[in-house]
């Protein structure tokens, strides 16, 4: 169901950027959806050629919208509606490469650690 009139919140979530409408809305209040550079409301309409910046708290995005539509469907058609710039996919393609290339600290734990653990790491003092 396409439509002229669509809410950024519903749309965010249409084009499956948010998993939920609640946590599009949470994004736009806590001001990570800018569109054009300037804090926008949850109930501001989308229109075509809009130029959103979207953080999503694990990436960030900058979209143009192509597309309008408050249905959730499908990734591939859902990713007509908006082309993201040459410079955002530069971003996130780095920084998901620093991500792999960075090894957690606790990925060698598995569980809680032990008494032995710990003083092997140096956590408990000699006494």
């Amino acid at each position: 169901m396409l439509k002229e009139n669509v809410r950024i919140d519903k749309w965010l979530w249409a084009a499956r950027f948010f998993k939920t409408r609640s946590l599009a809305l949470d994004a736009i209040e806590s001001g990570r959806v800018k569109v054009g550079g300037e804090r926008v409301k949850p109930a501001r309409i989308v229109h075509l050629g809009d130029k959103l910046s979207i953080d999503n708290g694990s990436d960030k995005w900058d979209v143009l919208v192509l597309g309008i539509s408050d249905v959730r469907q499908g990734a591939p058609i859902a990713r007509l509606l908006y082309e993201e710039s040459e410079e955002s996919i530069a971003r996130r393609a780095s920084e998901h490469e620093r991500r792999k290339l960075f090894q957690d600290p606790g990925a060698d734990y598995k569980g809680r650690p032990t008494k032995r653990d710990r003083r092997l790491r140096g956590d408990i003092f000699n006494e």
